[in-house]
């Protein structure tokens, strides 16, 4: 015997399709998740941005043309922000932070912390350990050359904690495969920065977009040797164990 479906009504109907709408992702649509995000501080950019800002608990790349464009800049909202309660790490920056302009930013410099370890590996086994152990909200790691293998390192590490973490490397790196869910190609423009989103979560992104900036340091976090430095720990002093001590 066959058994008889029930009847739908039309406004059931219209009521299950909305539902399905509303928890269908659509390739043309920007995506949507839990993730916990933080505006940019720049609306441009947040408009194409998945769910409206930076993730948290992912890897993200910025691929710059050359050192000191404005990448700094572009993060300077958020790490003015966050840098009053938690602590940034800043993994082999390019050039010496500059305490005058930490505290021109209003970025809190005691809970900045700056690593200039000897090698790339050494570098790349400090950030997971900052992020296995949670003891940063922010992590920003400047690498030349990353294997594959440790990308996917970095991203499942940046997925099991609730940390900020940017890798920026040089625009050259645009043309390789990333497990990274957002990367972003800075360029030099005008007055501020031209950003190309050439991997998110949703819609390939047209065209760059136009990121003014206020102000244009040379070397944006970075200056000569003889500048005060913030405080600089040097791997060499730190033992190579699960839960390390930083003071």
């Amino acid at each position: 015997m066959l058994a008889t479906l029930p009847t739908v009504s039309a406004s059931e109907k219209a009521s299950l399709e909305q539902a399905l709408r509303s928890s269908v992702w659509r390739a043309s649509d920007l995506a949507v998740s839990r993730a916990t995000t933080m505006q940019s501080g720049y609306c441009d950019l947040d408009k194409e941005l998945p769910n409206g800002g930076w993730p948290r608990s992912a890897l993200v790349e910025l691929l710059v043309q050359q050192h000191g464009i404005g990448e700094m800049q572009l993060l300077k909202p958020m790490l003015a922000a966050l840098s009053q309660q938690q602590r940034v790490a800043l993994i082999q920056p390019p050039y010496l932070p500059h305490l005058m302009t930490c505290r021109a930013w209003q970025l809190n410099e005691r809970n900045i912390l700056w690593l200039k370890p000897q090698s790339s590996s050494d570098a790349l086994w400090c950030t997971e350990q900052f992020l296995k152990n949670a003891c940063f909200g922010i992590v920003i790691l400047w690498q030349s050359n990353t294997r594959p293998e440790a990308l996917r390192r970095l991203n499942l590490a940046a997925q099991s904690t609730d940390t900020w973490l940017w890798l920026v490397r040089p625009l050259a790196a645009a043309a390789d495969a990333s497990p990274s869910p957002l990367r972003i190609a800075l360029r030099p423009a005008l007055g501020g920065i031209s950003a190309d989103i050439i991997k998110r979560r949703g819609p390939h992104s047209e065209s760059p977009i136009y990121i003014p900036l206020a102000d244009m340091p040379v070397h944006q976090l970075g200056v000569d040797q003889n500048e005060a430095p913030i405080h600089r720990v040097h791997t060499a002093s730190i033992a190579r164990v699960s839960t390390p001590a930083l003071v």
